[in-house]
């Protein structure tokens, strides 16, 4: 970890060595234009790393706002990942062309197999390899694999993945894949880490956000943080981007942390990755 006090100096050092911002702009469900304004904002508000995929459909209107921000692209660490239709190793290939076209770059910072695709994984993740012996993209990975896809992947791989992009908050505290992945010196980035905003009303958060002046959303990314997660909440309002952001300026002490791993409750807002073979 390579401490710092706001969003584009808090930042995780991959094993690769190449950093990632601790902090990034989740961009799911905001389609087409409507990504440009919440990229432009968060740049604005400090934000280094923006997360896309292709499936989100929006990775043009991304690259339009970074090029069209004052952030030099080099500052900007812009994660994408194959969709499951594009999955394998020709196909993946193709698919990450596509994907520097629409969003106007040459390289990305960051690639990875969007889901555990059965019979396709492997060979997607081996044409990412391809990808980043070519210095095409900085460093490679995976989303939403669980130990048992990682198990596999470890078996067939020749360059570790950096990354593990899963669904983690504190009422989806998956502790076994978190300390599996940090054994190992994968980062874990958490999406959707407030649940959506389903759980943003606990009394717990509540109760610690009020002794502490943050909000509940800031204290389960900060929670994250401690956890040694990357996090990319998702928004498109701009007082919720700020306060996102200003999670840096304070911890949450042993008791608040053990308090907030209690909230697991399993709660999930997409497909669990166990349903794939």
């Amino acid at each position: 970890m390579v401490r710092g006090h706001n969003a584009s100096s808090f930042r995780f050092r991959l094993n690769n060595g190449v950093e990632v911002p601790a902090l990034g702009l989740g961009t799911y469900k905001l389609p087409g234009e409507q990504a440009y304004a919440p990229v432009r904002m968060a740049l604005d508000c400090g934000y280094r790393h923006i997360d896309t995929a292709s499936f989100y459909e929006n990775e043009e209107a991304i690259g339009r706002a970074v090029k069209e921000s004052e952030v030099p692209r080099e500052e900007v660490f812009i994660t994408s990942k194959v969709w499951n239709t594009e999955q394998g190793f020709e196909e993946t290939l193709d698919a990450f062309d596509r994907t520097l076209q629409r969003l106007g770059t040459d390289y990305l910072d960051l690639y990875l197999v969007h889901w555990p695709v059965s019979e396709k994984r492997l060979d997607t993740y081996r044409a990412l390899e391809r990808l980043y012996k070519d210095g095409r993209v900085r460093a490679i990975g995976v989303s939403n694999f669980t130990v048992r896809h990682l198990q596999e992947l470890y078996g067939a791989c020749q360059v570790m993945p950096a990354v593990n992009q899963v669904e983690m908050s504190p009422f989806l505290f998956q502790k076994d894949l978190l300390e599996h992945c940090q054994a190992r010196d994968v980062l874990v980035t958490a999406f959707s880490p407030l649940g959506r905003g389903q759980v943003l009303g606990d009394p717990v958060l509540a109760e610690v956000g009020k002794r502490l002046r943050r909000t509940p959303a800031q204290i389960i990314l900060r929670w994250c943080l401690q956890k040694g997660m990357a996090v990319i909440p998702r928004s498109a309002d701009l007082g919720h981007i700020r306060q996102n952001s200003q999670v840096f300026g304070f911890s949450l002490d042993k008791d608040d942390m053990a308090r907030l791993d209690l909230l697991h409750s399993g709660l999930r807002t997409t497909t669990d990755p166990d349903t794939y073979e």
